[in-house]
């Protein structure tokens, strides 16, 4: 990486990219158009990919040549990975105001999993969807 740039920064046009990743330009158009990899775009529609893109189109290669998954497969791996990264960060998130031992959660009605403050008395609530918040607490 260079000095300097941050993994997330869209700045590598498509024929950096491709060169970095060790690919023709075309297979990062082809990888686009198939959401394996989703570069930002300039306001000329240019494609800008960030070293994690370029990471991200060594594993496709890797997955594909080493392994021989096909794209629909990698696809589907790369998803996966994704939805375990925001699990991961909702657990996270949970954590970090939950105290040890006194933790209760609700699940509200968009079905996310949200903290009840300690010492708050919660009843079953109905929602203009029809459903109700549901509680629970770990048994000590």
């Amino acid at each position: 990486m260079f000095e300097g740039a941050r993994e997330d920064a869209p700045v590598l046009t498509i024929s950096v990219a491709a060169g970095l990743a060790g690919m023709h330009p075309q297979t990062l158009r082809q990888y686009d158009r198939l959401g394996l990899v989703e570069p930002r775009r300039t306001r000329g529609r240019g494609r800008r990919y960030t070293f994690r893109d370029v990471a991200v189109l060594r594993e496709i290669q890797r997955l594909s040549q080493e392994e021989g998954i096909n794209l629909a497969g990698i696809k589907r791996i790369l998803d996966l990975e994704r939805e375990l990264e925001r699990t991961r960060a909702q657990v996270e998130h949970l954590r970090a105001f939950a105290e040890p031992g006194n933790r209760i959660f609700a699940a509200g009605p968009s079905g996310d999993v949200v903290a009840v403050p300690r010492g708050t008395r919660v009843r079953r609530v109905s929602t203009s969807s029809g459903g109700a918040l549901v509680l629970w607490r770990p048994q000590r």
